[in-house]
């Protein structure tokens, strides 16, 4: 469960979110709108990369201003650059590093860094250079090294902008079979096919909030 209780986020002398209220319980939720709407402000609002000006946003019951670390073990962020998440040397480095941090032991690491690398089709780049993987394979890098903490809750800003058609249907394949509750922040409509509830925003207010084909209609005749 996700709460958002009238946040407002200023940055400078402009509104990035306008008294935002929602309650996000659903399993696939996209957000969507134009450059500039507050849908990635939104987006990181949820595992306290941001922070409302005022009111809150609360996550499993946790508010996001005093319980951001407990929040972050809960909520994993994918970036849409996978390049800003890869901070070790090789693959399997890469998804082992945080695993690492939180002090797992060496062979369960070992185990679980295995079975996410193989799950996701990257095992045989176990020990190759995270940095000369293909875009489509770096972006499923930085997925399995959220994925392998095991995380209750997904967010993912604009993950297939930088993909080309075929890894940006793997992706869209992928997400709908997680068990964890996923909110996708995206230009990419057709990502969002099956999702249960989509959020359009517009100048950092939710206009529309319903159904994927109710609400992405809403939104190409915000840009009509």
């Amino acid at each position: 469960m996700i709460e958002f209780a009238d946040v407002r986020v200023r940055l400078g002398r402009r509104d990035v979110l306008c008294g935002i209220t929602a309650t996000l319980a659903e399993r696939r939720v996209g957000v969507i709108g134009a450059n500039g709407s507050g849908k990635s402000t939104l987006a990181r609002l949820i595992n306290g990369l941001a922070l409302p000006t005022s009111g809150t946003v609360t996550v499993r019951g946790m508010d996001t201003r005093r319980q951001a670390a407990r929040i972050r073990r809960e909520v994993g962020f994918v970036f849409t650059d996978p390049d800003a998440q890869i901070v070790m040397p090789t693959v399997a480095e890469d998804v082992a590093f945080s695993l690492r941090r939180r002090g797992v032991p060496k062979a369960e690491i070992d185990r679980r860094v295995h079975d996410v690398l193989a799950r996701y089709g990257l095992e045989e780049h176990a020990d190759q250079p995270a940095h000369q993987l293909s875009g489509g394979e770096k972006q499923l890098l930085a997925l399995c090294s959220v994925l392998v903490l095991e995380p209750a809750v997904l967010v993912m800003d604009e993950p297939t902008t930088l993909l080309d058609l075929r890894h940006s249907r793997r992706i869209a394949a992928l997400l709908r079979e997680l068990p964890q509750q996923v909110i996708v922040a995206t230009h990419d409509l057709p990502l969002l096919a099956g999702f249960d509830r989509v959020l359009v925003l517009d100048r950092g207010k939710i206009v529309a909030d319903a159904d994927p084909e109710t609400a992405i209609a809403h939104y190409r005749a915000l840009l009509s």
